[in-house]
């Protein structure tokens, strides 16, 4: 299960302070397990198979700001495909954020650290995470952080080698921005049916050449072959159609409630 790390009704140094302690508490997340990671470090964080070749180098390089909008689908397989990986996530804000989604995608939930009410600066709290989480995603909640203080949490990332996803409002400099739409669900009738399968298009820009607007349709549906893998799972939209007849159901009503909200 997740670590919620919540933060006392204290002034801001008190909870910076109870945020460290509480995040040199999380399992795995010690000096000595961190001396370990630090040992062997990778220059990219991995992200679903089919968005790979859309980023120059095939993942979320480390030390980058990268800022996410649209379908909460592509955030939810951003924390699967690190934390599967064997990397740490911590979510800043964003309470009602679906787990359960990213967790059948794959994501391993005992990975991801939760700070739901981050106080009156969620900027800060960000900053502490990037010394021990390998990707920390901060909602703005639809705020404008300005850039004196964008350019501190960036040098701050890349010093500790981390990734910072912001979403859910403006940040100057971005490397990269993701952006996820859903275009088209199998298997929901007129208010009756259950999802099957939804394709959404993936979007990514970002500064310099290398990284040119691009684009790609993904289809997200239940495959899971002999009963392993994770349950939810990505497909290219060229060669995943969405032929209702196919496709198992999906597996939580969450995720369903998700896409009829976008």
């Amino acid at each position: 299960m997740t670590a919620a790390l919540e933060l006392p009704a204290q002034g801001r140094d008190e909870q910076i302070a109870a945020l460290r302690r509480r995040l040199a508490a999380v399992p795995g997340k010690g000096a000595g397990a961190r001396a370990a990671e630090v040992a062997r470090p990778v220059p990219v964080l991995p992200v679903p198979e089919v968005l790979a070749d859309l980023l120059p180098r095939r993942g979320l390089v480390r030390g980058s700001v990268v800022a996410v909008a649209g379908a909460s689908s592509l955030l939810a397989g951003l924390l699967a495909s690190v934390t599967a990986d064997g990397g740490w996530a911590a979510v800043v804000g964003r309470p009602g954020l679906g787990l359960l989604a990213a967790q059948e995608m794959g994501a391993d939930l005992g990975r991801i650290a939760l700070v739901p009410d981050p106080g009156t600066d969620s900027v800060d709290v960000a900053a502490v995470l990037l010394d021990g989480m390998d990707m920390v995603v901060l909602d703005l909640s639809g705020a404008s952080v300005p850039p004196s203080r964008a350019r501190g949490l960036i040098a701050r990332a890349r010093h500790r080698g981390g990734v910072l996803v912001v979403t859910g409002g403006a940040w100057p400099g971005a490397e990269l921005e993701l952006h996820a739409r859903v275009s088209r669900c199998a298997g929901l009738g007129g208010g009756h049916g259950r999802l099957r399968a939804s394709e959404m298009s993936v979007r990514v820009q970002g500064r310099g050449q290398a990284v040119r607007p691009r684009g790609v349709r993904v289809v997200l549906r239940a495959d899971r072959e002999g009963g392993r893998g994770p349950a939810v799972q990505w497909h290219a939209g060229e060669r995943a159609a969405l032929n209702p007849l196919a496709l198992n159901p999906l597996v939580s009503t969450q995720v369903a409630a998700e896409r009829m909200s976008l």
